[in-house]
């Protein structure tokens, strides 16, 4: 509640009920408050079947979950000899020879729960049915969680619950802001609803991820129907997509180029060696990367790329004269194919009138005399340009594999 604690229980748990085909409706975070449990837990079994509850069952007198619980549900707490076998186990398997006394209540029950096996813990999860609504509470150790949710939850949800198919296939944009592409896609967009298909834009700093989502009991025609539009899209857009689902940029990256056969090097500025980064992310990337200078200074973009001091002085260091230098002494010296170079003004400051913060200029030197740059402007956020350089270097690059295919 506080914020030093990510909630990655959510995360999971909405994984794993999209993916057997319930529809989420809100995710609430509380404290460790008993009125607090009670009347979200009176607001969201009102408006829904299943409630899914974490955290709060350990033996401590901060875990109300349970006692709360028991109260809500008018039961009462009854020990469990098979949850206090289990508990002996676990605390002889830790070279305890008893069960701490502090831990008895954790073989405690409420009578009207069914109880969830813990085979990593000593909290057990609860199941209670009750006036046709289900509610699951579980430990909010992920790693018990998740064992729970595997080995107990999801196969009692499936015999319980009558549920519909969830579909979605997501597409991978970059190059345009999400508002210039729903421009580009608003008739598409549109046509989406005869089929009860839904569009999320999902936008990150250089690329927007377009989700469609569609929930019909018929499995077959609902995919064949998204299937349809996701292919509609890649006629409408093609130089856009650059892969679907978990791909990123930089594995789209290194396809194209083991494809290809050829070598890449880089010539960083104002990313730092960001590109470099991203591209050595991905397994195997030594197929096709060679290596990279990060020439923050105009001493180094001289000594170590070949920028003429010329060039620095008449035009400066972010320049389409400069990156071009850039990218062909990369090229040259490091003996590669294509050769990207970047050189900007990441902020928040250094900026001018004639170069604001967020310019940045993009170099691409390639095979048979291939030299082309082009400008950006990115606005004054300093991490944002540095990953919205990097995704347009990046898509320079594709875009031009794409095109000698």
């Amino acid at each position: 509640m506080i914020g030093q604690i990510l909630n990655t229980n959510a995360q999971y748990i909405a994984k794993e009920l999209d993916a057997i085909g319930f529809k989420l409706s809100s995710m609430t975070t509380i404290s460790d408050d008993a009125d607090d449990i009670v009347s979200s837990l009176d607001k969201a079994l009102a408006q829904n079947d299943l409630v899914l509850i974490t955290g709060g069952l350990g033996p401590t007198k901060d875990d109300l979950t349970k006692h709360t619980l028991a109260q809500y549900f008018d039961s009462e707490l009854v020990f469990d000899q098979k949850l206090f076998d289990h508990m002996e186990q676990l605390f002889q398997g830790l070279g305890r020879a008893e069960v701490p006394k502090t831990s008895y209540n954790q073989a405690e029950i409420p009578s009207k729960a069914i109880a969830l096996h813990n085979k990593y813990g000593t909290a057990a999860g609860m199941w209670f049915d009750q006036n046709e609504k289900v509610c699951i509470s579980l430990p909010g150790v992920p790693y018990e969680m998740k064992h729970l949710m595997q080995d107990e939850v999801i196969p009692r949800l499936k015999e319980r619950f009558q549920t519909m198919f969830n579909y979605h296939r997501t597409i991978l944009t970059t190059g345009l802001g999400e508002s210039s592409l729903m421009e580009i896609i608003e008739d598409w967009e549109n046509s989406l609803g005869e089929l009860d298909i839904k569009l999320a834009y999902l936008p990150s700093p250089g690329r927007v991820r377009l989700r469609l989502t569609g929930r019909k009991t018929d499995k077959e025609s609902l995919e064949a129907s998204i299937d349809e539009k996701a292919d509609e899209l890649y006629q409408l857009i093609p130089n856009l997509i650059y892969g679907e689902e978990e791909v990123d940029l930089p594995e789209a990256i290194y396809e194209l180029m083991v494809e290809s056969g050829q070598s890449l090097s880089l010539a960083e500025s104002c990313t730092g060696g960001n590109i470099a980064h991203e591209l050595t992310l991905i397994p195997g990337s030594s197929k096709y990367f060679s290596g990279g200078v990060v020439s923050y200074s105009n001493l180094l973009k001289q000594t170590l790329l070949g920028v003429k001091e010329k060039t620095l002085e008449d035009f400066g260091a972010v320049s389409k004269e400069t990156v071009e230098e850039m990218a062909l002494g990369a090229k040259t010296k490091l003996k590669t194919d294509y050769a990207l170079s970047v050189s900007g003004i990441a902020g928040p400051e250094g900026g001018s009138e004639l170069k604001p913060v967020g310019t940045v200029w993009i170099g691409l030197a390639g095979p048979d005399g291939l030299l082309e740059s082009k400008k950006f402007s990115f606005g004054k956020l300093r991490e944002q340009n540095i990953q919205k350089a990097t995704n347009s270097a990046l898509n320079m690059l594709r875009l031009e594999l794409l095109r000698n295919k």
